[in-house]
């Protein structure tokens, strides 16, 4: 199992989660042929591919403005549990849980975040979404609504695939 979370930029709270608990390929990017679907201007139609291989997870990055682990531009690493990877150099910033416990880990900070001051009084007033505002505040969709966040006022979104039987 692989858990993705997409983190606020400014604060990295996790705003939205993606599991996949079969998968063997995982892909990140704009276009809606991607497991997880992120708009933004930096974000490449095809930006990152996670694979399970004999050794555990490992990221390659497909984007033309790269990727990013701890400030340096990767091409391909292993995956180790509760890493950040940044897509692009000022892109969304997703951390990725390995394992049955990444999934516990999530359930945890949903509870400790439930538990803190609402999100209204910890972020910003949003920008207005035609400006350039990444890196910018963002503003948080109703968490009741678990296929989608928006953060500076763009969606974010995780495409469903059926069952292959």
């Amino acid at each position: 199992m692989i858990t993705l979370s997409l983190l606020h930029p400014l604060n990295k709270n996790p705003l939205q989660h993606w599991t996949f608990e079969k998968e063997s390929v995982v892909r990140i990017g704009r276009s809606t042929d991607n497991d997880v679907i992120l708009y933004s201007a930096v974000v490449s139609r095809h930006h990152v591919e996670l694979r399970r291989t004999d050794k555990g997870w490992e990221i390659t990055s497909l984007g033309t403005n790269g990727t990013y682990l701890e400030g340096k531009r990767i091409t391909q690493v292993p995956v180790e549990d509760g890493i950040v990877i940044r897509l692009a150099r000022s892109g969304p910033n997703i951390q990725i849980r390995v394992g049955a416990d990444g999934h516990e880990v999530i359930k945890s900070n949903l509870f400790n975040r439930a538990a803190s001051p609402p999100a209204a009084e910890q972020v910003p007033p949003a920008t207005h979404p035609s400006e350039d505002t990444l890196g910018k505040p963002g503003k948080l969709a109703d968490e009741s609504a678990s296929s989608s966040s928006v953060v500076s006022g763009l969606p974010y979104s995780a495409k469903n695939y059926p069952s292959r039987s």
